[in-house]
């Protein structure tokens, strides 16, 4: 608070946009910088002090990319969106343990949500199984039942936003994009941070990865860069139009 106004470059991590915040309210110049481009800086041995030197030498770079520091209001938005991811991570990891342990049995059932219904009411029926383990079925049941009422209730409030938010309208007017996408976009996504639609397109990881040299362009495969989530959205919602 005592030093003039001046640039504090920071490390992109989860509690940056908080400290941001504090610093930009004192008057000074802020730049997060992804972990990704400061990591070719450290020298040697990982430790605070390197660090620092690597964080100071990147953010130096007259062309080095920056994160823009979000809001209170921007980064509360995102929480059910998280929530939500994590929710159903947590659904596939709970239904690919169950029919793992089905197979072990000699169980097997087709994939899909639609289907552990089905596979669980012939798991905990089946007489050829031991009692304490068609007990863990009918329990791993429940959780799964569980979270997807949680799953349900969120999808609930999204549609509520979604209903509440012209961009997000605008958005579900795309073919292949629903009230889930369209939302999550809209809450998500700053425009003011990008040029144009390929630079939003970079950002989301949609470009291809560029194995280019010697002017000889090789193009390879969409990497795993950018949002992971949102870009798995938008490519269900384009084979679904594409079927």
């Amino acid at each position: 608070a005592k030093v003039p106004a001046t640039e504090i470059a920071l490390e992109a991590c989860a509690g940056s946009h908080h400290w941001g915040r504090k610093f930009g309210a004192l008057g000074h110049r802020v730049k997060l910088i992804p972990p990704q481009y400061v990591k070719p800086f450290v020298k040697r041995g990982k430790n605070d002090r390197n660090d620092a030197e690597a964080i100071s030498e990147a953010a130096a770079r007259p062309d080095m990319r920056t994160v823009p520091v979000k809001t209170v209001d921007e980064q509360a938005a995102t929480i059910i969106v998280k929530h939500r991811e994590m929710l159903v991570g947590q659904r596939t990891q709970a239904i690919n343990a169950l029919r793992g342990h089905a197979g072990e049995f000699g169980i097997v059932a087709a994939k899909g949500c639609g289907n552990v219904a089905a596979l669980v009411c012939v798991l905990t029926n089946e007489a050829a199984i031991p009692e304490g383990a068609r007990t863990m079925f009918a329990q791993m049941g429940r959780h799964i039942a569980e979270l997807d009422l949680k799953i349900e209730a969120i999808d609930r409030q999204l549609l509520e936003q979604h209903k509440a938010n012209p961009v997000s309208q605008r958005l579900a007017a795309i073919p292949g994009v629903g009230p889930i996408t369209a939302i999550t976009m809209a809450i998500s996504i700053n425009p003011a941070n990008f040029e144009s639609g390929r630079h939003f397109a970079a950002w989301l990881g949609l470009t291809p990865r560029e194995h280019s040299t010697g002017g000889k362009h090789r193009i390879g495969r969409i990497s795993k860069a950018g949002n992971e989530r949102l870009r798995q959205l938008l490519v269900v919602g384009a084979m679904s139009v594409v079927r």
